[in-house]
This record gives structure tokens, sequence and C-alpha cells, in this order.
């Protein structure tokens, strides 16, 4: 373990247990001046330790309760803001330290840096602020930094900080050809289911695909506006423009001109589709 104090700033815990990593993570910590103390641990069991004695304990308070598998004491707060961990490492891995973090009162934020893609969608359900691909770019870890800020300046959702709630504008990494773009969740028209994966439908036109079921999109934008019309398919319901028959069955209209999009809507949800547009007084749509 290794503790490098600065002078104000986030305190920030990175968890590696590949030394080139973790000391390459440092070294890019370190060029953000809106970190001021950078924390190393190889493994999980040290970072709950280190978190540990970090803990803001309070006069006459109750022993700290134990973990099971790790055999250490669980810190009810502490003063590290955000964790970056690996996911794959000895011990308690990466997904379930952060489970632990999570049933923290006050826990930080949690980041991922893993060289893995395929944990993406339990990140994502867990509730962590990023997950970081390796190799390690320094303008990708600045922009997790600025998502971090956002979470401590808005406040905390059921579920975890990925999700802002409904009235914060949640943000999905989208990564293409090494690069990273930030698309808003208030830019997506609809969303398309593609096996594991979904495609975001964006206002411009454009189209990007990210591993998360459109059934966990489903559930974690639900009070964003957005509904599922299709198995394949959910719509923000403040863009859709006109609901009509079409042969045995029905389709919705988003949008006018050049940008407008059809999409089928089964019938198992049709009836909540004309309900819930019956009872948003937010637009003006038309059934023929």
């Amino acid at each position: 373990m290794n503790n490098a104090d600065g002078s104000g700033g986030l305190v920030v815990l990175a968890v590696d247990d590949e030394l080139p990593a973790l000391e390459e993570l440092e070294y890019l910590l370190g060029q953000d001046q809106r970190i001021g103390t950078i924390l190393t641990a190889s493994n999980a069991n040290d970072a709950l330790r280190m978190i540990t004695t970090r803990e803001r304990r309070r006069d006459g308070a109750a022993p700290l309760p134990i973990h099971p598998v790790s055999g250490v004491p669980l810190a009810r707060s502490t003063d590290v803001d955000v964790v970056f961990a690996d996911i794959r490492m000895p011990g308690l891995n990466g997904l379930e330290f952060a489970d632990v973090l999570k049933k923290m009162a006050a826990p930080p934020a949690i980041v991922f840096v893993t060289a893995h893609d395929d944990k993406a969608v339990d990140a994502y359900e867990i509730g962590v602020v990023d997950y970081l691909l390796k190799p390690l770019r320094s303008a990708r870890l600045r922009s997790a930094v600025d998502r971090v800020l956002s979470t401590r300046s808005a406040p905390a959702s059921e579920g975890g900080q990925l999700d802002g709630g409904s009235g914060d504008d949640e943000v999905i990494p989208v990564e293409l050809a090494g690069t990273t773009k930030l698309v808003p969740r208030s830019a997506v028209r609809y969303v398309e289911a593609q096996g594991d994966y979904a495609r975001l439908h964006t206002n411009d036109n454009r189209s990007h695909l990210v591993r998360i079921p459109l059934s966990v999109l489903e559930e974690r934008w639900r009070d964003a506006g957005f509904v599922r019309i299709h198995r394949s398919y959910l719509v923000a319901l403040a863009l859709v423009t006109e609901l009509r028959a079409n042969g045995s069955g029905y389709v919705v209209r988003l949008g006018n001109g050049p940008e407008t999009a059809e999409l089928p809507v089964s019938r198992r949800h049709t009836r909540e589709l004309k309900d819930k547009l019956v009872r948003d007084p937010k637009h003006a749509w038309s059934q023929r």
C-alpha cells in the first residue's frame, strides 16, 4: 500500500494487482490537478483495510462490522472520494469489492479500470460512475474525474451513481475506434435491442452500440420518460408525435420531417402506450 498525500483536491484510491498498471494509473491520476491525495493498494482486501483506517469515526460508535469473506472491518463512511479499481484481482474481485463499498452509509464513487469489456453490464447494474478500458489514456481518465465531480454536486440516486436520477441527464460512454464519446440520455430518441447489446439512436441521426441489455435501460430510464413499445424497442415518450393502426398492429412516429422514425408497437404494449400518451400533458399527438 502507498499513500501519496497532496494538498486539497479529491482523495483517490487506486487498486490493481499488476504493479505496472497500478503505477501507470497512479502517474496519470497525479497529472490531474483536481486530485490531491492518491492512495494505492495491490488487492481489494488491502484497499478495504485502508478505507477502514480512514473511516470518519464518531465518539462512542459501535464496533465496525466484519466482512464475512475477507475478515476486514467495514467502514461506515470514509474520506476517500473515489476508488479506481481493476475487476480481475485475486481474493475479492472488483465487482465484489464494489458491492462491499456500496453497502457503506456514504460510499465513495467507483470507477472500474480493466482490460476486459465483458463486465460492463454488471458494472452498470452496480452503479459505477465510469468503466475505463486499458490501455488508459489521460483524456479518458480526465473525463472519468469529470463524472465523479458531477455526481458529487448532484443528489445521489437509488441504485448507484451512474444513473443521476430522473432530474439529471445520465451520460453513456460509447467506445468507437479508440475514442470515447459521452452520449447524454436526452440526445437518445429510441433504443433498439441487438442481442445482449443495445443500439442508441440519437437526435443527430447517428447510432451507437453499447453492451447494455435493453431490459436494463428500460428499468433505469423508466422515470426519465422512456417506455417499452416492443421487445426490440424503447422510445422517449415525449418524442412520440403519432400512434396509428398499421394492418394488424400499430406503429409510432417519432418527430417530423426528414428525421422521422416509425417503429412497430407490439400488441402487449399497445394499451400501456395509449394510456401513457393520454395521461401525458407535455405533447400533442394524434391517433388514427
